[in-house]
């Protein structure tokens, strides 16, 4: 659909055709209308679909509208605040919106936009909010510190946006975010843009926004058509590295965003990377913001041709000359893959997400596959192919198959399920699996035949000569155990005992532990003719009476 269609102004439509852009992608032209007509709107939608554009363009005409209203006018020397505040997760996100929004409004005059975030200089910020304002861009935390010192003003915000609303649930903004729509009105118009609206990103949509339009254009579960997936398996970190140094020198790699999982293997990746000539820098959350700004500016004027980053950066760059994504160091929640991946393959171009394994990252690479409900292609490299035998990758487990059913199938090795069959079969409960270890000895007598299993008693119930002869319908042999040492309890010395299971009080004389025989059985006492524990020791009340006797 042509942007001409959607109803946007000359000043916002020459700019979008300045920049490039023709034809609306599917989320622009579903939420570009919607919004216009002041609906509050949950949009799902993949990365890099141009959901950008999708609520900054909307934005812009709610800001010409005012303008051109006569009760909205602003008196000079009054704070007012913005008309239309963005949230954001992360700084990069942050300025990727801010970016966005100076590119669609350059035809408008006099329009002001202001970011807050974190690891900027306080002084510019406050100069930002306290000047004329129209969009503010801001990170949770960073716009908190100015709402709670009186220098931010949001009683006249028009437009709430939440982008990656998921993102910054999982980030720990849920009351953050709670408190800053507090001091808008409610009279508000709030759009919301999430990857899921499932568990509490919908509890806080309900809460936020009236009467809301659902737009799902892609989900998680979608194919990337433009972006081909490969997972290389290595045999071992040297492995690894070989393999990331033969992908980084192909010729059709123009520029790569490898990803690590930690800001320390960041670091020392990049400071590798530079040492055999590649044109590389690091990008992590503790570097201070603006050596963050000057490294992705080099990455958008091609200074740079590998960037090594956290996860922090998988959701804020947008180059649309990014050919490659490595995974180096796979992501800790399958998720961030997808945004991950999303960095290339934008703008209508084609991407390779190239993701390195090792056989530690075999769950991680489970759950990613479960997560996006598709398998990754495995490739290999020429000359660099993986010794060992890869890794196999078990598909989910099918509905209805877990352990409460007894029908679910072999374990492994031919093992019954733990539902409704028995431990004890007739081959001895093992399913026939062969002799392990060898014959070697185990145990008691140096029995450790696990065919026969005579030595350790696994034989079926009826057939366990080693504890005397059959059992009775619970599994249990009568009381005669000549075998085990246990003599009936007529004749152990049990009898004069109560229900209980104690002898009257009179029987039992607390001698000392070296002069008492245990009654009824003659049998001798713990420890022979030791003395007792304590010896003849006095203590406050006279000599003790044998130790543990008492």
């Amino acid at each position: 659909m042509s942007f001409e269609t959607l109803g946007l102004s000359p000043a916002v439509l020459k700019a979008v055709q300045d920049a490039g852009y023709e034809n609306a992608t599917e989320v622009q032209a579903q939420a570009i209308p919607a919004a216009i007509a002041n609906k509050d709107l949950m949009v799902s939608s993949r990365t890099g679909s141009g959901k950008t554009a999708a609520f900054i363009l909307p934005a812009l005409e709610k800001i010409l509208a005012a303008r051109g209203d006569n009760s909205k006018r602003r008196e000079k020397g009054v704070i007012y605040g913005p008309r239309v505040l963005v949230l954001a997760p992360t700084r990069e996100l942050a300025m990727q919106v801010a970016k966005a929004a100076q590119t669609y409004g350059r035809h408008i005059p006099g329009l002001k936009v202001a970011t807050v975030l974190g690891g900027m200089p306080y002084p510019l910020q406050i100069r930002q909010l306290t000047g004329p304002l129209d969009i503010l861009i801001a990170t949770p935390g960073r716009l908190l510190d100015h709402l709670a010192s009186g220098k931010c003003v949001l009683s006249n915000v028009e437009m709430l946006v939440l982008d990656e609303a998921d993102r910054m649930l999982d980030m720990g903004f849920i009351d953050d975010i709670n408190v800053v729509t507090s001091h808008t009105p409610a009279t508000k118009q709030t759009v919301m843009f999430s990857a899921t609206f499932a568990g509490h990103v919908g509890r806080l949509a309900q809460d936020l926004l009236k009467e809301p339009m659902r737009i799902e254009v892609a989900t998680h579960t979608d194919t990337h058509e433009n972006i081909t997936q490969r997972l290389h398996w290595a045999d071992n970190p040297h492995h690894k590295d070989q393999l990331l140094e033969a992908i980084l020198a192909t010729p059709e790699l123009e520029q790569a965003v490898v990803f690590t999982s930690t800001q320390r293997d960041a670091d020392w990746l990049a400071e590798r990377l530079a040492e055999i000539g590649h044109a590389v820098a690091p990008l992590h959350g503790a570097m201070p913001q603006g050596k963050r700004n000057r490294v992705l500016m080099g990455l958008r004027r091609g200074d740079l041709r590998v960037l090594v980053a956290t996860d922090v950066a998988a959701r804020g760059i947008d180059v649309p000359t990014i050919s490659h994504v490595i995974n180096y160091g796979l992501p800790m929640k399958a998720e961030d893959y997808v945004h991950r991946i999303g960095r290339t393959g934008r703008a209508g171009r084609s991407g390779l997400a190239i993701t390195l394994g090792l056989r530690d990252d075999v769950s991680m690479i489970r759950r990613i596959q479960q997560f996006t409900t598709q398998q990754i292609p495995v490739s290999q490299i020429a000359g660099l192919e993986p010794r060992t035998q890869e890794p196999r990758i078990f598909p989910p487990r099918p509905a209805g198959q877990g352990f409460d059913r007894g029908d679910r199938g072999h374990f492994g090795g031919g093992r019954p399920g733990f539902g409704n069959k028995s431990f004890r079969r007739d081959d001895g409960g093992h399913g026939g699996r062969p002799h392990h270890g060898g014959g070697k000895p185990f145990g008691r007598d140096g029995g450790r035949d696990f065919g026969g299993h005579g030595d350790r008693g696994f034989a079926p119930r009826g057939e366990q000569p080693r504890f005397g002869g059959p059992r009775d319908d619970r599994g249990f042999q009568p009381c005669h155990h000549d075998e085990r040492g246990f003599a009936p309890r007529e004749e152990r010395g049990f009898h004069g005992r109560d229900e209980r299971g104690f002898q009257p009080r009179d029987d039992r004389g607390f001698q000392p532990r070296g002069d008492r025989p245990f009654h009824g059985g003659g049998k001798p006492s713990f420890g022979g003719d030791r003395p007792s524990f304590g010896g003849d020791r006095r203590g406050p009340g006279g000599p003790r009476k044998g130790g543990f006797g008492r």
